[in-house]
């Protein structure tokens, strides 16, 4: 067996863990920190929205031996706005410019015809209008509206409303990181962007229901016990589920690592970076407030429950009569340790117990002699 797997073996069966129910403090301040710095670069930056939302239009050149560079700069010369430019396989350029009127669509492109020493029939363009936008925008938030409304009432009847309650939370958390994120790297936002967001929000789910599956299975009928707290069970569910949620969200960040990075950084497809960043960061975003915000706000809202407190009054008032008449066994131990008799040789069983009882019958008259 690997090692991770041994780890994995070890941690389900209790073995060995670490305790995340314990340090819930940090985690949520670490998580308050990121967010508040994702909210900042929201507010400061904003997000770069695609012609998508905004309207626009796209610009398809022929074959050109302009760089791209140069093409920014005869898009912003020609339209007043700042232009996404990708040079594609075939030598064409394809030209975003967002925000822009759509009725000087046919002077820009003049425009940049001149500039790039085209024909102006050979550039193709595409209008996007900003109602149409607006549109698509209006859709992404009820699609994600609906499905937060969804997850909420599944977990409540699947699980119990505290576990809805901590999941919804670890969505938006999700969310919020992705979106900072997207705001501070300034990367555009398209449609693809909100299905790369919406898919990540079912690997986060994900993470979190297997812990929570867990959790509901091992606190059955938990009052009726005195050994463990819903705290530690809590955390035994998290250590037994750890390894697992590793596994699954690295074989998931690979490939979209491979996207991201060498699809859109070294090979320059810039296209895939509107889908391959949301689901890169989200991915990462999910797996850590599945184990780290998601079951530690259980337990917290749980350990509020009248029966949960009561419970753990008891367990904490056995372990502490246990430890008592353990120091109390102990101390007699060590008194009794002490009061050795002065004849050590008595003490001893066995063999020399044996011979000194034959030492001391040589001294002494048997009775008889021969």
């Amino acid at each position: 067996m690997s090692k991770l797997g041994n780890l994995g073996a070890r941690l389900h069966r209790g073995e060995i863990s670490y305790d995340f129910i314990g340090h819930r403090k940090l985690w949520y301040s670490i998580s308050i920190l990121i967010t508040i710095t994702a909210i900042v670069g929201l507010a400061v930056r904003g997000l770069n929205m695609g012609i998508d939302f905004q309207g626009g239009a796209v610009f398809n050149t022929e074959k050109t031996s302009v760089s791209v560079s140069q093409a920014e700069e005869y898009a912003k010369d020609a339209s007043g706005h700042d232009a996404v430019v990708q040079k594609l396989g075939n030598g064409t350029l394809r030209i975003q410019i967002a925000g822009m009127d759509i009725k000087e669509s046919t002077g820009i492109k003049n425009e940049l015809a001149k500039d790039l020493k085209a024909d102006p029939e050979t550039i193709t363009a595409e209008l996007v209008g900003p109602s149409w936008g607006d549109q698509i925008a209006s859709k992404a938030w009820q699609g994600l509206a609906i499905f937060m409304v969804l997850v909420v009432i599944y977990l409540a009847i699947a699980f119990e409303w505290r576990m809805a309650i901590a999941a919804l939370v670890a969505l938006i958390h999700d969310i919020t990181i992705t979106v900072g994120i997207y705001a501070l790297v300034g990367f555009e936002v398209t449609p693809g962007t909100v299905i790369g967001l919406l898919t990540i929000l079912g690997y986060s789910l994900y993470d979190t229901v297997v812990v929570f599956d867990s959790l509901k299975e091992q606190t059955k009928d938990l009052t009726k016990q005195t050994r463990f707290t819903y705290s530690e069970i809590a955390n035994r569910s998290i250590n037994g589920t750890l390894v697992r949620s590793i596994n699954t969200t690295v074989v998931a960040l690979l490939p979209v690592a491979g996207l991201l990075f060498i699809g859109g950084g070294f090979l320059g497809a810039g296209t895939l970076n509107d889908i391959s960043l949301s689901l890169f960061v989200g991915l990462a975003a999910g797996a850590y407030s599945s184990i780290f915000i998601a079951t530690p706000l259980v337990a917290d809202l749980k350990e509020r429950e009248p029966q949960i407190k009561a419970l753990k009054k008891r367990v904490l008032a056995k372990r502490a009569q246990s430890s008592a008449e353990d120091a109390s066994a102990q101390t007699r131990g060590d008194d009794s340790y002490g009061d050795e008799p002065e004849d050590a040789e008595a003490a001893v069983v066995g063999p020399r117990n044996q011979t000194a009882s034959r030492g001391r019958g040589r001294g002494r008259p048997s009775g008889k002699r021969r």
